[in-house]
Formats: C-alpha cells, structure tokens, sequence
C-alpha cells in the first residue's frame, strides 16, 4: 500500500565539493522522489563580462582562465580567436600547433576530472580520483614547463601564444603520450565492467536526443545522447581540420554514456596530440599585433569545442581599446538548463550523480 505523503523542500547546498564553486540547489520531494528541483547560482558574483568592458583585449585575457578555472587554456582560446576574427589577426603556423597541443591537453586534463569526481559522487570514494589525479599532475607539470603555471595560464595571446615552449617540453609530452592510452585502459579495467558503476548510472538521469537540442546542450552532454556535433569538425577553427580524430557518441543519453563519451574523448585527444607534435614547424609564435589593438567597427561570436561544450564569445568594437560589449555563452550554464527533465521521478542519490555527470563550474556559470 502507498503511503500518502506531502512534499517537501530540501535546499542542498549551498556548497562547493565537485562542483568547482559555490552551488544550491533547491529540491521538491516526496519522500525519497525528486518531484521538482531549481537551480539557484550566482554566490560568486565575478561580474567578468561588465569588468572585460572597462579593460583592453589584451588584459581580459587573463579573466577568461578564472571562467572554467580546470580547462583554462581552452577559455584563452575561445577569448583570442573571436578577437582575431574580429580585427583579422593572421596566427603563424608554430602558434597554431602549440595551440592545438596545449588545448588538447586541456581537454585530457578536464575530462579525467569530470570523470572521477562523477566517481566520487556515485560512491567510488577516492580511488579513481587518486588514479586520475596522478596523469593530471603529469600534465600540470608540462602546463608549468610552458607558462610556469598550474591553474591559471594566460597563455594564449592575441595573434598566437605568450612565449614558445621549451627544451624539455616535448620529449615529456611523448612521454606522456605513449603512456596514456595504457592509462586509460587501466580506467577501463578498473571502471567499465564494474557493476556498482552500471547498476548506478545505466538507464539514470536519461537526456533523449530531442531534448539535449532543444535545450541547446553541448559537448559530452550531448553526444552521450547520440548527437554527433563537435564544432572542431562542424565549425573547424585554427588547425583542426588537418587532424584525424573521431567523435564519440553514446545512444541512451544516461549518465553511464556522459562517462564513457569523455573516456572515449581521451583517446581521441591522445590521437590529434600523435599527429601534431610530429607536425609542429619551427617560425615565430605570435604575431606583430599592436599593444593597444583597435579593432574595427563591428561585431563577431567566436566559438569553440571546449571540453565541457560549446564555449562562444560574443564582442562588439567601437574602435577603441576596449570591448563595447563583451558576452560569453558558457556550455555548463545551458547544459544544467536540463537538469530538471533529467531527475524529475528519480530519487536523491540518482539527483547527485546526474547533477554530476553533467561536469558544471561555477566559474563560467555565475561568469
């Protein structure tokens, strides 16, 4: 016999652990069955977008790496590029290349976060975190070879990087990348077959294809729902289309194929990094671009495959030094847009580990 229960409010959080950031979320119950729940965001109250408008093109550089603060270098990317669209800026070669490397890497370095916090979340407590954790202190150790940071890089500059690499960067990144696929399949063996993990996250927190499109999801969100959309293939931008990779899909769109799409993307990212450090041509690493740069009267949206999604900057130029208007379209915003259709029926738990398997910051959410 049901039992007659009334609903109830339950606020979890405001809290920051795997959420990179300050986040409550506002849940209806009826005993342990998610009835409603609403996002409330906005503790971090950076204000980016109205600083980046007081600020030159150059200085809001180091702004977009406190955005998606575990994938910087791919942030300053997404920043430069519609800057460059916009006041036609030519890259050289050797810049393009360290470019791909260095976002590629980013991606590596996000997803094995995504991915064992998800694990923390569902209950695997620290182990594959520690096992994901040890290859991203490996990157974060090449990051610094490069710009001497581990967070934070501000690498990329209008018209290429900030400097070239060094002597010893790349006999450790081939290092890293003939280890890394066997890393990965040590993942595999640990995680794809386990059946707390399946029995957790197979069949839950399902996102059918129609709907990540109408909530203009992106990134592993939406091809774990079997949309095959990467904008390094759909829109390609700097040097992507001269790279062999493939774009993994999941069919159910349940937390179990957002898992196994960023594992898959891993090694995608190991192939395209196979291909571009044999390719990398010596030259100059930045262009001639004036420091006080005016570009010209107009308007430009620069977009790029992010680890998390599609991140997009959208500038206006009045031909002064700085931005007229300066907006970022973030993909973990418009991806938790679809939290509530993802849970709506399910219980608490299954509520934590899809809120998980979406792969949200704050930084870039709150902007």
């Amino acid at each position: 016999m049901a039992i007659k229960t009334e609903p109830f409010i339950l606020n979890i959080g405001p809290q920051h652990p795997s959420t990179h950031g300050v986040f409550r979320l506002r849940a209806t119950l009826d005993g342990e069955v998610v009835v409603d729940v609403e996002p409330v965001i906005g503790y971090l109250h950076r204000g980016i977008e109205k600083l980046a408008e007081g600020r030159t093109y150059t200085q809001n550089i180091p702004f977009t790496d406190r955005l998606d603060y575990l994938a910087s270098i791919t942030n300053n990317l997404a920043y430069v590029l519609a800057v460059e669209k916009l006041a036609e800026v030519k890259v050289p070669e050797r810049a393009e290349y360290l470019r791909v490397i260095t976002a590629e890497m980013m991606r590596i370095a996000s997803h094995l976060m995504a991915v064992g916090f998800f694990l923390n979340d569902l209950g695997a407590m620290m182990t594959p975190v520690l096992y994901m954790w040890r290859e991203r202190e490996k990157l974060l150790d090449l990051f610094e070879m490069v710009c001497g940071q581990r967070l934070t890089y501000n690498y990329m500059r209008i018209g290429g990087v900030s400097h070239d690499i060094p002597e010893e960067f790349l006999p450790a990144l081939k290092r890293f990348v003939a280890e890394m696929p066997g890393f990965i399949d040590e993942y595999d063996q640990l995680l794809a077959g386990n059946e707390i993990l399946l029995v957790r996250s197979k069949g839950v927190g399902v996102l059918p294809e129609e709907l990540a499109i109408n909530s203009a999801a992106s990134g592993p969100v939406l091809r774990a729902s079997g949309v095959k959309w990467d904008i390094r293939r759909a829109d390609p931008y700097s040097i992507y289309d001269r790279f062999d990779f493939d774009i993994p899909v999941g069919s159910a769109g349940d937390c179990y194929d957002r898992y196994w799409v960023r594992v898959q993307e891993m090694r995608q990212s190991v192939r395209i990094l196979e291909q571009a450090i044999p390719q990398l041509p010596e030259g100059e690493v930045c262009a001639e671009v004036p420091r006080l740069l005016r570009p010209p009267v107009g308007e430009v949206y620069g977009h790029i495959e992010a680890p998390k999604g599609e991140l997009g900057f959208y500038l206006v130029s009045d031909n002064s030094i700085a931005p007229y208007r300066f907006r970022i379209r973030p993909p973990t915003l418009i991806n938790l847009t679809a939290l509530k259709d993802m849970v709506i029926g399910w219980k608490v738990a299954d509520l934590i580990i899809t809120f998980g398997s979406i792969d949200v910051c704050l930084g870039e959410i709150d902007r």
